[in-house]
């Protein structure tokens, strides 16, 4: 682990490979898969209140996350500590990407811990990161 002061833990959706779950692990952080611990197809509503309750931060291809906050129901208000990484490149090069994201989601996450709004996004592309806090 390099620079977090403390294991993060990171739940992975069901569509994210393994191979991302095996690289974070590596880095000496916590792993929890959707599919271990809730129904495969849960709704995204369900993911996020999960993550926003537990202190897990989310790890997802899934687009759909993206409009979650324009559904109806969810307020600003909601998810105020939902943390997510947005895998937008191709599965095979996930887990690379995410390895040589790594020091900066540690940062992201250590910056977002420290504010009340933890809200952050940290969307990894083929060729470019990108940070949303």
């Amino acid at each position: 682990m390099m620079g977090a002061a403390a294991p993060i833990s990171f739940f992975i959706d069901n569509c994210v490979p393994d191979s991302v779950g095996r690289a974070l692990k590596a880095a000496g952080h916590q792993v929890v898969n959707l599919r271990e611990v809730i129904a495969p197809d849960s709704p995204d509503q369900v993911v996020a209140t999960l993550c926003d309750q537990n202190g897990l931060v989310l790890v997802s291809l899934d687009k759909d996350f993206d409009e979650l906050h324009k559904r109806a129901g969810v307020s600003r208000r909601r998810f105020r500590k939902l943390r997510r990484i947005k895998i937008a490149c191709d599965e095979p090069s996930a887990a690379r990407r995410v390895q040589l994201a790594l020091s900066l989601i540690e940062h992201e996450v250590v910056v977002a811990d420290q504010r009340p709004d933890k809200r952050m996004i940290v969307e990894i592309g083929h060729t470019r990161i990108t940070t949303v806090r």
